[in-house]
């Protein structure tokens, strides 16, 4: 899989990513909790898209919100819908590169893990971006099977499947301490606490 056409890949479906979008609230809620998701926090919403998490995050009275998407046209459409909305900035970049000096409460990649090519050097990278205490979770509102089956038409070239949460926690046990595991037929997530 090469960046680049995952780049073309998200630029061609941006225009349309709002309009076919299932979002669940109840699952989204379960997710922003196991991230630690609350008031005051700042959040850093990797693969953010156009923006689909971030009037959850605002709605928890997030300090800030940085979304980061390697597709220059999901972050154009994200920087147009909040553009009157000063606790949220986004940046186009490549979260497995990517350096940063702001530290985060909260890292969240949302439905987007399986396009990720290294996934070690992603969590690696994501992990030294959190201040102590803060908490990297991947999550998906769909189980693993569903996602899996999901990426295997259009997106197959741009996906490298979703491992399991066991694989995923042991990547994680590297970097953080893994506190949340869920696996089952409306979700996955894999949260940890960087100690």
């Amino acid at each position: 899989m090469e960046k680049k056409e995952v780049v073309e890949f998200f630029d061609t479906l941006a225009p349309q990513w709002d309009a076919d979008m299932v979002k669940d609230d109840a699952i989204i809620g379960r997710i922003l909790d196991a991230a630690g998701v609350s008031r005051g926090a700042e959040v850093l919403d990797v693969a953010c898209g156009t923006g689909v998490l971030f009037p959850y995050y605002l709605a928890r009275e997030v300090n800030s919100v940085t979304g980061l998407d390697i597709s220059g046209e999901m972050v154009r459409i994200a920087r147009e819908k909040y553009a009157d909305e000063p606790r949220v900035a986004v940046v186009q970049g490549d979260a497995e590169i990517l350096k940063t000096s702001k530290k985060y409460d909260c890292v969240v990649v949302y439905n987007a893990f399986p396009h990720f090519p290294s996934p070690e050097k992603l969590i690696q990278n994501l992990a030294g971006m959190l201040n102590p205490g803060g908490v990297l979770t991947v999550a998906h509102g769909m189980s693993r099977e569903a996602i899996d089956r999901h990426h295997a038409g259009r997106a197959g070239k741009v996906s490298m499947g979703l491992p399991s949460p066991d694989e995923l926690s042991s990547l994680f046990s590297k970097y953080v301490t893994v506190e949340t595991v869920v696996s089952d037929d409306r979700m996955y997530l894999v949260s940890g606490r960087r100690q």
